[in-house]
């Protein structure tokens, strides 16, 4: 499973980390609310392990917002917030689970294992918008009879772009995305990705489907900009 921890505390998030990758899964972390918000957004991991203290927003307003947003994934609070309240409140705000701190490892990994039989695995992956296809087991994208080979990069970036088509997709989430979070990644070399995968998209004889919005980000619909 594709994994967002979130949790300030770095040791613990790197322990946690470390734990979940030797089971097999792929972990991002963010260190704030903030950021697990705009991660969260990606729609793109499988699971969020929610710590409720974070920085800058707390993780029932980050649990609540994805789900007003109609964002699904599966997310179990982590906290050491364990009053009969808290646990109520964060489950009511959308969690699937709770787990209070301090937790014994394995009960985590439990909990997680849990998590991955509830979700349904359909192989191969692939997401569409129209007529565009994106196979990720394969990071190749299919358009009508065209095929085109990606990068791992490209791949990333066109399955978060296909998963939220008709919204604007924020450079930093793109970055975020494409290289993990926090990389050192510049608005221009984001670009030049860009311009390489509307290449492999659209060609002249093809609809547009990949569009920028100047300073803010890029969008995946059919009306021209």
């Amino acid at each position: 499973m594709r994994i967002l921890i979130a949790e300030d505390k770095r040791s613990l998030a790197n322990h946690m980390g470390r734990a979940l990758e030797n089971e097999g899964h792929t972990v991002s972390v963010a260190y704030d609310g903030d950021q697990a918000l705009r991660l969260g957004r990606t729609a793109v991991y499988d699971l969020m392990l929610l710590d409720v203290m974070l920085p800058k927003m707390d993780g029932f307003t980050v649990i609540r917002s994805l789900r007003e947003e109609r964002l699904r994934t599966q997310t179990i609070l982590v906290s050491a917030r364990d009053s009969m309240e808290d646990i109520i409140y964060g489950l009511d705000a959308g969690a699937d689970d709770y787990l209070t701190k301090p937790f014994v490892l394995d009960v985590l990994l439990a909990k997680v294992r849990a998590t991955e039989r509830r979700i349904p695995h359909v192989e191969p992956q692939t997401v569409q918008f129209e007529d565009l296809t994106l196979r990720t087991h394969l990071c190749e994208l299919q358009r009508g009879e065209r095929i085109e080979a990606l990068t791992r990069t490209e791949c990333a970036l066109l399955d978060v772009l296909i998963r939220r088509a008709g919204t604007i997709v924020p450079h930093d989430v793109l970055i975020d995305e494409g290289w993990g979070p926090g990389a050192d990644v510049s608005f221009d070399s984001l670009y030049v990705f860009i311009r390489a995968l509307r290449a492999k998209i659209s060609i002249p004889s093809e609809g547009s489907l990949l569009h920028t919005v100047r300073g803010v980000g890029y969008t995946l619909r059919s009306e021209q900009p």
